[in-house]
C-alpha cells in the first residue's frame, strides 16, 4: 500500500483505514493522476484557482443575489483555518462535522477545514438526531459546525453565526497544512445507508483525481460556466458538481438550498446557468410540467444518482437539442466512474469508463463476462472504496475490483448498459428480469408519472413483478388500468417481464437527494397483500 508519512497528529483515520489486503487495486494510468508526496487539496481548489484565474472572478453566487469572489473565499476559507486552530485548538487529523445546507459559508468551512489539515465529516442539514448519531459517533468529531438553523440540542456545536464572527477578527492569512496526498481528507457516510451507516474514506489525492478524470476529461467544464445542482454538498455528486469541478476550472456555481425539479428549472433560466447537474426525477418533472424552456440556455447538463430513461433522454435532445451526460458513480468511489458526453453518446447506454478507469462484468465466481453477459460491474481506477472500520468491505471489494452492486451489460464496443441494482434483480420462474427496463416501458404509458418495480415473493415463480405506479392527475388507478399498463408493457417488452402486480401510489419513496428508495418498496411489497393479478 506505501502510504506516505502522514501530517496527521491525530492518526485516528489512518489507524481505522481497512487492513491492506482488503483494499481495492488502484491504478494511476494517467499522467495528471501521479501527484506528490505532500499535498493539500484545499490549496489546489482556492489558492492555485484564484492566483490562476484571477481573485476578482466569481465563485459563489445564490439566488438572492450574495456573490463571492475567489479571492474573498480564500480569504474565508482562511478566517475559517484560523478559527478552528487558534480559537478551537484543532490539531491535523481531528475530524470537524458539517451541519448545513448549501451555502457560501458551508463551501468556505469545507475548505477551511481542509487547509488546517482537518477531516471533514459531511452531512446533510435534513438529518435527525436518529441519523445523525451514529456517523457522529463512529467519526468521533473534535467540532461539530452547525447552521444556526439546524441545531440538535443533542450534539455539541458551534453555530455558524459564532464561526462567521471569529472570522471578522481573524487575519485571513493561513499556510495551509502540508498535508500527505494520501492522507484522509474526507469521511462520508453513503447516501443509501440503513441501519448502521457506512463511512467511506478519501483522501486528498482523491479529491483532484475526481476532476482529473470525469471533470476534466468528460464534463469539460469552463471558466464562463455557471453551474447548478441540485444535491446537497453532503453528497459527494453535489460536492463535486458544486465544489471540485467549478473551483479547479474556474468556473462559478450557484448555491440552492432546497428546491423543487421546478423552481430548479426557474432559477436555471433567471440567472443563466449553463451548467445543470441533478437525478433524472428532476429532468422527467421539468418535462411533464412544461419547464423544457426554462433550460434552453443550458451548454451542458449532467444526469446521476439513478437511471436516465432512454425516452427522457431522448426528449431533451429533440426538444433542446440538449445530449445529456448519464453517468454512474458512487460514493465509495467518490464521483462519476462510467460515462459519455458529445457524439461519445449512445443513447440507452450510460456510456465508457471514464478515462483513468477500467471496468468489467464479473460473473457469480468473480470471472470476468464477454459481451452481452449481464453480471455485476466491478471498477478499478484512482480512487477505490474504504470503509471505516466496516465489515462490508469484504463485499464490495472482489479480487481488487470494486463491485458496486449493480447489474450491467457490456455491448462490443465497450459501452455499458444498466440493467438493475443486484439486489433489484427480478428472478422470476428461472428468468432475470431487471426492473429498470420494466420501468422504463411502464413509464412510456401516456398516464403513467412515474414507476417503480420490485420483486414481490410468490409460491409458484419465486419472485414476481410488481410495480408502483404515479399516475397524472385526474386518471384513476383502477384494475382497468392496471391491466391497459400491463397490456402496453407486453407490447414493448418480452411478456415475462410484465408486472403481474400493479399498484398505484400518490408519490414514490426517495431519500434527501431524489434518490427513489426502491429497498422501501420492497418491504410494502413484502408485507401487503397482492396487486392486480
Amino acid at each position: 500500500m506505501g502510504l506516505s508519512p502522514s501530517a496527521h497528529a491525530d492518526t485516528f483515520s489512518r489507524d481505522h483505514l481497512p487492513p491492506a489486503d482488503l483494499w481495492p487495486a488502484l491504478e494511476f494510468t494517467l499522467p495528471e493522476l501521479r501527484y506528490p508526496d505532500r499535498l493539500n487539496a484545499a490549496t489546489e481548489l482556492i489558492d492555485k484557482p484564484a492566483a490562476r484565474f484571477g481573485a476578482d472572478r466569481p465563485a459563489l453566487r445564490t439566488p438572492s443575489g450574495e456573490t463571492w469572489t475567489y479571492g474573498e473565499l480564500r480569504l474565508r476559507a482562511n478566517q475559517v483555518a484560523q478559527v478552528l486552530t487558534e480559537d478551537f485548538g484543532l490539531v491535523p487529523g481531528q475530524r470537524v462535522m458539517l451541519r448545513s445546507p448549501n451555502n457560501p459559508w458551508t463551501v468556505a468551512a469545507w475548505l477551511g477545514v481542509l487547509k488546517a489539515g482537518g477531516v471533514v465529516v459531511t452531512t446533510m442539514a435534513a438529518l435527525r438526531i436518529r441519523e445523525i448519531g451514529p456517523v457522529a459517533s463512529r467519526t468521533r468529531p473534535a467540532i461539530t459546525l452547525v447552521d444556526d438553523r439546524f441545531v440538535l440540542p443533542e450534539i455539541d456545536h458551534v453555530l455558524y453565526s459564532e464561526l462567521r464572527k471569529r472570522a471578522e477578527g481573524k487575519s485571513g492569512e493561513f499556510v495551509d497544512v502540508e498535508t500527505a496526498a494520501d492522507d484522509v481528507a474526507l469521511l462520508a457516510p453513503t447516501s443509501g445507508s440503513t441501519g448502521t451507516p457506512k463511512i467511506t474514506m478519501h483522501f486528498h489525492r482523491d479529491l483532484l483525481s475526481i476532476d482529473n478524470t470525469f471533470g476534466r476529461q468528460v464534463l469539460g467544464l469552463t471558466k464562463d460556466d455557471l453551474v447548478a445542482c441540485s444535491a446537497p454538498l453532503a453528497f459527494t455528486f453535489g460536492l463535486g458538481a458544486l465544489l471540485v469541478f467549478p473551483l479547479r476550472a474556474g468556473a462559478c456555481s450557484l448555491l440552492t438550498e432546497a428546491t423543487t425539479p421546478v423552481q430548479l428549472a426557474e432559477l436555471v433560466a433567471r440567472h443563466g446557468v449553463t451548467a445543470l447537474a441533478t437525478a433524472p426525477t428532476a429532468y422527467k418533472t421539468m418535462l411533464r410540467e412544461g419547464r423544457e424552456g426554462d433550460l434552453a440556455g443550458l451548454r451542458l447538463a449532467l444526469s446521476a444518482g439513478e437511471h436516465l430513461p432512454q425516452s427522457t433522454w431522448e426528449r431533451l435532445r429533440d426538444d433542446l437539442g440538449l445530449r445529456v451526460i448519464d453517468g454512474i458513480g458512487t460514493t465509495e468511489l467518490l464521483h462519476i466512474f462510467i460515462s459519455a458526453a458529445g457524439d461519445g453518446i449512445r443513447p440507452g447506454a450510460t456510456g465508457r469508463p471514464v478515462p483513468g478507469w477500467r471496468a468489467a462484468i464479473l460473473g457469480p465466481d468473480g470471472a470476468e463476462l464477454g459481451a452481452g453477459e449481464p453480471g455485476r460491474l466491478a471498477v478499478i481506477g484512482p480512487v477505490g472504496c474504504r470503509y471505516l472500520d466496516d465489515e462490508r468491505q469484504h463485499a464490495y471489494v472482489e479480487k481488487g475490483w470494486n463491485v458496486t452492486g449493480d447489474t450491467f451489460v457490456r455491448d462490443d464496443d465497450g459501452y455499458f448498459f444498466y440493467r438493475s441494482r443486484t439486489d433489484n434483480l427480478i428472478v422470476s420462474s428461472g428468468y432475470n428480469i431487471g426492473n429498470a427496463e420494466v420501468e422504463s416501458a411502464i413509464d412510456t404509458h401516456p398516464d403513467v408519472l412515474e414507476s417503480a418495480v420490485v420483486a414481490r415473493p410468490d409460491s409458484e415463480r419465486g419472485s414476481v413483478v410488481c410495480a408502483f405506479v404515479v399516475l397524472r392527475p385526474g386518471v384513476t388507478g383502477d384494475a382497468a388500468k392496471a391491466k391497459e399498463i400491463q397490456d402496453h408493457v407486453k407490447q414493448i417488452l418480452a411478456p415475462y417481464k410484465y408486472p403481474r402486480d400493479v399498484r398505484f401510489r400518490d408519490s414514490l419513496p426517495r431519500n434527501a437527494n431524489g434518490k427513489l428508495q426502491h429497498f422501501v418498496l420492497r418491504g410494502i411489497a413484502e408485507d401487503s397483500p397482492a396487486g392486480v393479478q
